[in-house]
């Protein structure tokens, strides 16, 4: 039986994109990626994160948070569109 593909929704494919230019900008390859997830002790392996950046993969909140301490950036900024994590921040 061949297997369901996995149901991604618009904030998961945002994120997925997000991952993916913010990896790109900084020169960074995903073995390159995940050698810095590793590093802060979560293992996930580079083929997770091509699958996840070809939203073929969900990506928990674990791999959330591990990326994006990898990346240097809060999980916020991979969630929300451009500038809305600054904004989230700010109560006014």
């Amino acid at each position: 039986m061949p297997k369901r593909p996995v149901e991604i929704g618009p904030t998961g494919i945002h994120t997925a994109q997000k991952i993916e230019s913010l990896r790109l900008a900084r020169g960074v390859s995903q073995r390159q990626l995940a050698a810095l997830v590793a590093a802060l002790g979560h293992s996930l392996p580079h083929t997770s994160i091509s699958r996840i950046e070809r939203i073929r993969r969900r990506c928990d909140v674990d791999d959330l948070a591990a990326i994006a301490a990898a990346l240097g950036i809060s999980p916020m900024a991979l969630l929300l569109p451009s500038g809305a994590a600054q904004e989230a921040g700010h109560h006014g």
